[in-house]
């Protein structure tokens, strides 16, 4: 059985400002996701490359998720497309560290 939350830590910058590099996040494997969240994902055809991206809408099939700072990159539904719900890891409930932003 597969542990029903995760730890995940952000590395780059595609997420600012919600996101910085160092964060540490709390993921749901089981929580609902719906549009606005925050969510970890499998990047298509890269084996073991983690993505933390924003949900903008469902599809048929899947769902379109894109970076809050498209200037750090296009590493998102934009190059790979819609991302099968396999590909999600789990939905952000909230960053645990750092506590406070200076």
């Amino acid at each position: 059985m597969r542990m029903p939350f995760s730890a995940f830590v952000v590395a780059g910058d595609s997420m600012l400002p919600a996101l910085r590099p160092g964060d540490c996040l709390l993921l749901s494997r089981r929580a609902r996701i719906t549009m606005g969240d925050l969510v970890v994902v499998r990047r298509p055809h890269v084996e073991g490359l983690l993505l933390v991206k924003r949900v903008v809408r469902r599809e048929d099939g899947g769902w379109w998720v894109l970076s809050d700072n498209a200037a750090a990159g296009l590493d998102d539904s934009r190059a790979f497309g819609v991302l099968p719900d396999a590909c999600v890891v789990g939905k952000v409930l909230l960053r645990y560290y750092p506590l406070r932003r200076s």
